[in-house]
């Protein structure tokens, strides 16, 4: 077996005898195998991408739960798929013929949160918005909000690295993560990182395993930054004739300094969908809106500045949000994009380019090109403020036909994005769906090293083998 090659159908162990081997360690209520409940387990969010069945799920509740299954997937070579909510969009959540499913969920509680030191300790199976209520009420914030962020786990943010709307302030995942216990392939557990302030002793592992998506190690606890909650934001809605003059207010926004809590754009098509959908009112004769906020101690005076920005760029109308509850109500709508999209023909493909923000009117450009070589309805909601793209192709997975152009308008859609300076992922990861083209993004000499980080942690390739590399 190579060192980097999935284990061989042919060396699958009995089902059996690996479930007599968990449940001698695990109770009987955390262990899985009936196929109909197993089944529901093999799969994310992400379209196309290839999952296999689980010889088993495995649910734990405690650390040493975790490292007793990893114990029995090397002594048996089995591979192990570790799962959060499975509302990942890249397929790295995707189980693989024979394996144990780790999904996390029950390792969900909050261990401590420190106002003094500012950090919460947390297991990877607790709910972002969870979390983000619970230090809203010691008067503290964390920032990292997916529009999932419902139902998505910190171990799942942490595994793919994820961002979310208020990134353009206050950054990604990656930054809130100051340490984390990791149970390694063979059962280990390590813990990496600190609870201090600052701290550079040796390598920085914990910023390794964050983005990961599982293939080096399970992580089973994580320390998190958190930061004083800030003012209530409030809200601007700016309508533009076309979205590169949307994408040129984005610049004029950056350019001067401006440093908003939230800067997100949709374009018509997406704007069409969620009015469908939700009916909330939004103005279907704009090309594009962008929506920006500020949680600064004085929001009116800085929405009136990036109005006059923005209408220099020509918009047609800029509305500010008058208090909270509105406010409120134009974010809804963006989180309601992707959801809106999907019900244009019942399917999409959700891509996460992100480019520099000077050539995001580039991106959106070549996007609406895109849509029209293929023939498809291709909407885009953005993290303009960072230059975080999603164009959603909308297809009918009946339609052979069709299915086929949405794969390959995708396809067509990251090449521009790194033709353009970006990323063929600023935050959903690479999992299954995106694997060659992190080949061509990074090189041949970059997956080298990211090959000999793998074997060095998990030299059976037993963790989420066939994702990422």
């Amino acid at each position: 077996m190579s060192r980097i090659e999935a284990p061989r159908s042919e060396d699958a162990v009995d089902t059996g005898s690996l479930t007599d081997r968990l449940l001698a360690g695990l109770p009987a209520e955390a262990v899985l195998t009936d196929p109909d409940v197993t089944a529901a387990y093999a799969n994310d969010m992400a379209s196309f991408c290839p999952a296999g069945t689980p010889a088993v799920v495995v649910l734990p509740r405690t650390v040493e739960q975790v490292q007793h299954v990893m114990r029995t997937a090397t002594a048996l070579r089995v591979p192990v798929v570790p799962q959060g909510a499975r509302s990942g969009l890249s397929g790295g959540a995707n189980a693989t013929d024979g394996c144990i499913v780790l999904s996390l969920t029950k390792m969900d509680r909050i261990l401590e949160i420190s106002p003094v030191d500012r950090i919460a300790v947390v297991e990877p199976g607790v709910i972002n918005a969870t979390l983000s209520r619970a230090v809203e009420e010691h008067g503290l914030y964390y920032p990292p909000d997916p529009s999932s962020w419902e139902m998505c786990t910190i171990g799942g943010n942490i595994g793919t690295g994820s961002g979310g709307l208020c990134c353009v302030k206050y950054g990604v995942t990656a930054e809130y993560v100051l340490g984390l216990d990791v149970v390694l392939a063979d059962g280990r557990l390590m813990s990496t990182g600190r609870r201090t302030a600052k701290g550079v002793a040796g390598y920085d592992l914990t910023r390794l395993f964050v983005g990961s998506e599982g293939s080096l190690g399970i992580v089973v606890r994580a320390v998190l930054a958190l930061k004083p909650k800030p003012p209530q934001q409030l809200v601007l809605a700016a309508e533009f004739p076309s979205a590169a003059a949307a994408c040129d207010a984005v610049c004029r926004i950056m350019a001067g300094g401006h440093v908003p809590s939230l800067l997100e754009l949709m374009d018509r098509t997406t704007v069409k969908a969620v009015n469908d959908l939700a009916r909330m009112g939004l103005p279907e004769t704009t090309e594009a809106l962008l929506l920006a906020a500020f949680d600064t101690p004085d929001p009116a005076a800085d929405l009136a500045a990036v109005g006059a920005l923005c209408e220099a760029a020509g918009a047609t109308e800029v509305v500010p949000a008058e208090d909270a509850a509105e406010s409120e109500l134009l974010l809804k709508a963006r989180r309601l994009s992707l959801t809106a999209l999907e019900a244009v023909k019942g399917t999409t493909m959700i891509d996460d380019v992100c480019v520099p923000r000077s050539r995001l009117g580039a991106m959106l450009e070549g996007v609406e090109r895109i849509a029209a070589k293929y023939d498809l309805t291709i909407g885009v909601c953005a993290h303009a403020g960072d230059g975080n793209t999603h164009p959603t192709v909308c297809f009918d997975a009946q339609d052979v036909a069709e299915s086929r152009r949405a794969r390959e308008s995708f396809d067509e859609i990251m090449a521009l994005g790194l033709e353009l300076g970006g990323t063929i992922t600023g935050e959903h990861g690479v999992g299954v769906l995106k694997k060659e083209w992190l080949a061509r993004e990074i090189g041949p000499v970059g997956v080298e090293m990211q090959r000999a980080v793998k074997q060095a942690f998990d030299p059976l390739n037993l963790l989420n083998p066939g994702k990422v590399l």
